[in-house]
């Protein structure tokens, strides 16, 4: 199994920036993927970045030029720098991770949370 625990999120006025890491632990193989999704209430769970085991990534157009995913293999841990930010990015920011515990094909996996607001 995969553990995933987030931390960075909070109160930030806009325009201003905040970094969240997430940090994977448990028994698994590798990653294909690790991703940061948000859902703000009322909505639904959307994909914000994602980062692939070769170093590729993708990002939300409405985030794309503002934040950066980025992973440290070494210590197991996805990061999202988020700047410049606006009050709707405000959203509880979920970490997940595509791993290889048993067997080809990966399970997917979700951190619990960490709530990010954006208001002056």
């Amino acid at each position: 199994q995969v553990q995933l625990v987030e931390s960075g999120g909070g109160l930030v006025q806009p325009g201003g920036s905040l970094r969240l890491s997430c940090a994977a632990s448990g028994s698994y193989v590798g990653f294909t993927s690790m991703a940061w999704y948000r859902q703000a209430p009322g909505k639904q769970r959307e994909l914000v970045a994602r980062v692939m085991s070769g170093g590729s990534t993708n990002y939300a157009d409405s985030v794309k030029g503002r934040f950066t995913i980025s992973r440290n293999n070494a210590k197991n841990t996805v990061y999202l720098q988020m700047n410049s930010l606006r009050p709707e990015d405000t959203a509880v920011y979920y970490c997940n991770a595509a791993a290889f515990v048993a067997g080809p094909v990966p399970s997917n996996y979700w951190g619990q949370g960490t709530q990010v607001t954006v208001s002056s």
